[in-house]
């Protein structure tokens, strides 16, 4: 018979500091067994080391959590529901855990990029993140799925209160409920600054409660109305010191393995206020025979991927800005000024490293082939619009005279070629003017002036086309990852609400089954410089569907293309940087080829195409409120505009001379029932018949000027409508009457499926 072996090993209790010591260096809760273990704790010590571990849980140095799970006390489990607060300063996503309610601040957690989850995650979002500590009391969040519910964050002037707390005021118009703030809460913010605030719980008697995130700016300050849409917005705008250092530190590129470029008259042609130039073109007759009347095109772009590494500090926070975001007293840039004005600028007669595209074209336009080169450029000059449309035509300067033949006039010729193409393959037309908001040195509006349209804007725009349907091209047939520029057909119901409405001013509109970008432009061009053409341009554009990037190419409606993505532009668009990191090596150009994986190029692609609308409605914005500040004086003015919607509310009113949008409240349209007819963008009275449609002139005074929100209101005095009454071919109402039986059209809308009836009164 075996003797069993006496147990002879030395077992001795931990002392607490030894207990706190094991936990506090465990990246995870820890057991009570994982800790008998690695203490060697046996028999008849198990009852000792329970009451040790009692003593620290009553000391409030440790916390029990599930599973009978031990934790330094604060610490956070390993999987807990977050709230997304705020950007930092490095560009990083902050989060705190949901419902933090403790005394103590919460601590630092970082969200990062998931393998579990592929949708972005922005400020405001509510997220189930597990939880890794990566020192200093700081946490590491990788989400697992975002979560309804998140609390609401929104910006507000502060108004102080007798308990020290502050009432917060909302500017968004959207937001019309006020927010109290107890005294603890404030972060020492005064009364007049702006904040940003979390919304903690529901309205209650009025008012919902919250903690200020961030304290900004001083109200009184007009440059703040541009910050109001970058804070409200989570538009990163500092920069982290890390990727400062990176900037300052890139200096100018060797030409080394480039093609050397220097000796090609390559020319920069952007407005007269841009300060990054990132393109250049050239262009000379195609010297091949058999391609008589076809040219010879170059267009280069700037090396940004040479300077911007993968991964590092700049990629991360060009990545969270994913593109520049623009305002009329400022710009967002993607990239530090050391590089979006400095290294990465084609600035003339200095040398930059480039990526570009050499194409050859048939006299029709087509792209005959094409070859990307990584290259060592020199520009020739820093052209504007302007001063190349009068050289074109017979005003030159003393930087165009010498390249008017040599340079420009071959520019045009190449432009005529690829303008013939745009109009074969019928890319959309529209034309919608665009303003130009004029700002002194104060940040204060000082007027609008109309963007001028000349052919060297155009003869900019086709090169980019065509470089850029090149860059897809060359993605698609090496089976190369990347990011396309997508443009689908319009929502097939949002056709047939056009082809009604357009019918009804004796204008056709191909079946909603086969539509086609030139289908839009008959009905574009038929109403050329007739009343109605304001009101055709801006129902066709509603009806297209907003553009986004994907990984996979799904074709450009609008531009008519079947491959398209966005190669020109990298300074400013992340995308841009994508698709020249993936072409970099696909054709084995160099460092800085794209290496990502699959499920991370997906989640990239929809964070891009996020910023992309975060930017622009900033954008649009922050325009309605510098105009609206522009107007506050002008209050009882009268002004002229034509009508651009018409809601259950009162119509939208778009003035001539400034291009502000405001509101004509119903209430304030002279006496009738109003009914809201959708399906032909009209306002109708239910016994006059006076008719409001979208490009109606008309004549209103200006109400309320509010520069906080942006929103204009005005009073109705005249206006000349496109239809003075509905005709019974146009008015849906008439046609019903005629039998009881029809079925009640679709251009009749309201919730219930009933046309909206108001009552005006003056």
């Amino acid at each position: 018979m075996a003797t069993r072996k006496k147990d002879t090993s030395i077992s001795s209790l931990p002392t607490k500091a030894d207990i706190l010591a094991f936990i506090e260096k465990s990246p995870n809760r820890v057991g009570k067994r994982e800790i008998a273990r690695t203490f060697n704790i046996r028999g008849a010590d198990r009852p000792a080391f329970k009451k040790i571990l009692k003593e620290l849980e009553e000391e409030g140095r440790i916390e029990r959590g599930g599973k009978r799970h031990f934790a330094e006390l604060g610490r956070l489990p390993e999987v807990a529901v977050l709230d997304a607060v705020k950007i930092d300063t490095d560009g990083d996503l902050i989060g705190q855990p949901a419902g933090w309610e403790q005394r103590a601040p919460p601590p630092v957690i970082f969200i990062v990029p998931s393998k579990e989850m592929h949708a972005a995650v922005g400020v405001g979002d509510r997220v189930l993140a597990r939880l890794k500590l990566v020192g200093d009391g700081a946490y590491e969040a990788r989400p697992i799925r975002k979560l309804s519910g998140g609390p609401r964050q929104l910006l507000g002037i502060c108004e102080k209160t007798d308990s020290g707390g502050l009432i917060i005021r909302p500017i968004s118009r959207k937001e019309r409920q006020t927010i109290t703030v107890e005294k603890k809460q404030t972060q020492g913010a005064r009364h007049g600054e702006f904040v940003l605030v979390t919304v903690d719980s529901g309205a209650r008697r009025g008012l919902a409660k919250g903690r200020v995130v961030e304290r900004i700016h001083d109200a009184g300050i007009v440059k703040a109305l541009s910050l109001i849409a970058i804070y409200s917005h989570g538009i990163p705008h500092e920069w982290s010191a890390a990727a400062m250092e990176e900037a300052e530190a890139c200096g100018p590129a060797k030409l080394g393995q480039r093609t050397d470029l220097r000796r090609l008259p390559l020319v920069t042609i952007d407005g007269e206020d841009a300060r990054d130039f990132d393109d250049a073109v050239w262009a000379e007759p195609d010297t091949n025979a058999s391609h008589e009347g076809g040219w010879h095109l170059v267009v280069a772009i700037a090396d940004v991927a040479w300077y911007v590494q993968a991964e590092s500090a700049l990629d991360r926070a060009a990545f969270d800005r994913g593109n520049s975001t623009y305002f009329p007293d400022r710009v967002v840039p993607m990239l530090p000024e050391a590089l979006s004005n400095g290294w990465c600028s084609l600035r003339p007669n200095e040398d930059r490293p480039c990526l570009a595209v050499h194409m050859w074209i048939d006299k029709h336009g087509k792209i005959v082939r094409h070859k990307f080169v990584r290259g060592l450029m020199r520009s020739q000059a820093r052209l504007t619009y302007e001063q190349v449309q009068a050289a074109i035509e017979g005003t030159t300067d003393s930087t165009t005279e010498p390249l008017l033949k040599t340079v420009i006039k071959p520019l045009y010729g190449a432009y005529a070629s690829l303008e013939k193409a745009r109009k074969k393959r019928g890319a959309l037309a529209l034309d919608l003017p665009e303003r130009k908001i004029l700002v002194n040195d104060d940040g204060e509006m000082t007027g609008v002036l109309p963007r001028p349209r000349f052919a060297s804007h155009q003869l900019i725009e086709e090169f980019m086309v065509a470089a850029n349907v090149a860059a897809a091209q060359t993605l698609q047939k090496a089976n190369a990852a990347g990011v396309y520029r997508v443009h689908e057909p319009p929502d097939p119901e949002r056709v047939s609400t056009l082809q009604r409405a357009v019918q009804s001013m004796d204008l056709k509109l191909a079946p909603s089954g086969s539509i086609k970008a030139k289908d839009f432009n008959y009905i574009l061009k038929a109403s050329k410089d007739e009343p109605a053409e304001a009101l055709i341009n801006t129902m066709v554009l509603r009806t297209q569907s907003q553009a986004r990037y994907e990984t996979e190419n799904l074709g450009h409606f609008g531009l008519a293309l079947s491959q398209y993505t966005h190669f020109t532009s990298p300074i400013r668009r992340y995308s841009d940087l994508i698709v020249h990191r993936s072409l970099i090596r696909a054709m084995n150009l160099g460092q800085g080829g794209l290496d990502i994986p699959d499920q991370d190029l997906v989640a990239a692609v929809e964070h891009i195409s996020m910023t992309e609308r975060r930017s622009a409605g900033a954008e649009r914005e922050t325009v309605d409120r510098f105009t609206a500040a522009f107007l506050a004086d002008r209050v009882g003015t009268t002004f002229t505009g034509r009508v651009n919607g018409a809601s259950r509310f009162g119509l939208f009113v778009t003035l001539d001379d400034t291009g502000a949008d405001g509101i004509l409240p119903i209430k304030r349209l002279p006496s009738d029932y109003y009914e809201v007819f959708e399906d032909i963008h009209m306002l109708a009275g239910r016994h006059s018949g006076m008719a409001f449609s979208v490009g109606d002139l008309i004549t209103v005074s200006l109400s309320e000027a509010d520069a906080m929100t942006g929103g204009l209101v005005f009073d109705y005095i005249e206006h000349a409508p496109l239809r003075e009454k509905m005709d019974a071919k146009a008015d849906p109402r008439r046609n019903r009457r005629k039998s009881s039986k029809a079925k009640r059209p679709k251009s009749a809308k309201r919730s219930g499926g009933k046309p909206t009836r108001k009552k005006a009164h003056k």
